[in-house]
């Protein structure tokens, strides 16, 4: 072995390890919000309906985007790279595009969350909608903006300690209501609303999770990039699975526990993050306390790492040249400048809007989550087409069971696209419209024709739900 496949092979890392980073890449702030979204919804059986779903499709993903980067290890400038290669340029831009928003609106959602939290000592900032909320919330975006800007690239220090604070608060928060679990309130909240067990409820009251559950897992995508870093390829697969059903395990226990220490309508009248009131109900007011620290502390963390996200998602297209090249525009620190103004830009956008809005924490992870479905079936899409032309399949072994997985993982995203109803679509469309006038200026850079015929088709159909969009906004006929 030379000195530098030594070197190389010191990097790679076991498989509990590499597990590990699949856990922490996939729990975020979302698992302090479950108790409440899921009891505003469904009662246990529909709660247990949900995450069979999300479980059973998520993990088709997981293994979808597992499979790409095996067999298509030449497309590594991110998600948008699966839509172009599979369905042009132009539905690659909007799948790059959607990512971005979804990012920022994620990032939205960050601060809404940390001025929930500090509410019980400074009551102005309310739900995290306030006026004070908002300049609150501003100055933090740009404060992180210009952190950012000098140099901050990598945060070790700070992932490390916003690992470990949303990790002990949520296993004590496990192990405490297992303790405390009542059965006959368990059993009371069985079967959710007013009891009806029929199968059309049941199935209503599923629907009604998707979203969050989509939210929870932003990032699964994440995991396929950890394979460069196993020391066996077996372990990838091992790794993915045993992370994803650990993550799994612990959304499911943190929000069935819950419908065993108060009543579903006690749970959908709590403030967020619910998980505090849930354990103060249980512990007294240092179990809220507990909570409340451990969201701050990680929400800060994952905002950090989301932020650089948001700016990779257009700086990484804008090397290729499928965004326009000042976006590629890096200060003397290597920061892509450009790229973080925009997605500075874009949060402070959402924030404002948030005064808008009767529900501003549910509606901005709804919209994060509803963002990032296109992109999420457009690479579920492009493995399953993959299978279809045979594509990098000439020894056809794996060819049957990978049409199986990303047949399953185009259907799921199918379904979660229906799920999140046609008021995310045109909410969405109202994002992705404006977004043409980037990849126009874009093409005209590269001197390419704009559109082609069945482009200029989708881009019109963009056109007309953003149209459709703003006069359901104005007539109230979508509520915001």
């Amino acid at each position: 072995m030379t000195s530098t496949e030594a070197a190389v092979d010191k990097q790679k890392v076991s498989l509990p390890t590499l597990t590990a980073m699949v856990i922490g890449s996939m729990i975020g702030s979302g698992v302090f919000l479950l108790p409440r979204r899921f009891s505003v919804e469904a009662g246990v059986a529909g709660a247990l309906i949900a995450w069979t779903i999300a479980g059973a499709g998520m993990l088709m993903l997981a293994f979808v985007f597992q499979r790409l980067a095996t067999r298509k290890p030449d497309l590594d400038a991110g998600i948008y790279a699966y839509a172009k290669a599979g369905f042009g340029d132009y539905v690659g831009f909007n799948s790059a595009f959607g990512f971005w928003a979804s990012a920022c609106a994620g990032n939205t959602s960050y601060w809404v969350l940390i001025m929930a939290t500090t509410s019980t000592l400074f009551p102005g900032l309310g739900a995290g909608d306030t006026v004070l909320a908002v300049i609150c919330s501003s100055v933090g975006v740009w404060l992180f903006f210009f952190l950012i800007l000098r140099g901050v690239k990598e945060a070790a220090i700070i992932n490390q300690i916003a690992t470990f604070a949303k990790i002990v608060p949520i296993l004590m928060f496990i192990v405490i209501v297992v303790i405390a679990f009542k059965a006959d309130v368990f059993t009371d909240n069985f079967w959710g609303g007013d009891g009806n067990y029929s199968w059309s409820s049941l199935f209503e009251q599923a629907k009604g999770t998707m979203l969050i559950t989509v939210f929870v897992f932003l990032g699964i995508e994440g995991a396929s990039v950890y394979s460069r870093f196993a020391r066996k390829r077996e372990d990838v697969g091992r790794a993915t699975v045993i992370g994803f059903l650990s993550v799994l395990a612990v959304f499911m226990l943190v929000t069935l526990s819950s419908y065993g220490v108060m009543s579903q309508a006690e749970l959908a009248g709590v403030a967020q993050p619910s998980m505090a009131s849930v354990l103060e109900s249980v512990v007294g007011e240092w179990g809220s306390i507990l909570i409340r620290v451990g969201v701050i502390l990680s929400v800060l963390g994952a905002y950090l790492a989301w932020t650089l996200m948001a700016a990779e998602i257009l700086y990484i297209p804008a090397k290729s040249e499928d965004m326009p090249k000042f976006l590629a525009k890096q200060n003397a620190k290597g920061a892509p400048v450009v790229a973080l103004v925009m997605a500075g830009g874009l949060v402070q956008l959402l924030l404002i809007l948030l005064l808008f809005t009767s529900e501003a924490l549910d509606f901005m992870l709804d919209l994060t989550a509803a963002l990032a479905l296109i992109p999420y079936l457009l690479a579920a899409g492009y493995a399953l087409k993959l299978t279809i032309t045979r594509e990098t399949y000439g020894d056809r072994r794996s060819l049957v069971p990978d049409m199986i997985v990303s047949a399953l993982a185009t259907l799921y995203t199918l379904f979660l696209v229906y799920a999140a109803g046609w008021d995310h679509l045109l909410l969405s469309c109202i994002l992705y419209a404006p977004g043409a006038l980037l990849y126009a200026k874009a093409r005209r850079e590269r001197n390419l024709v704009l559109f082609t015929p069945a482009e200029a088709v989708l881009f019109g159909i963009i056109v007309l739900g953003a149209i459709a969009g703003v006069v359901s906004l104005a007539t109230g006929a979508i509520q915001i």
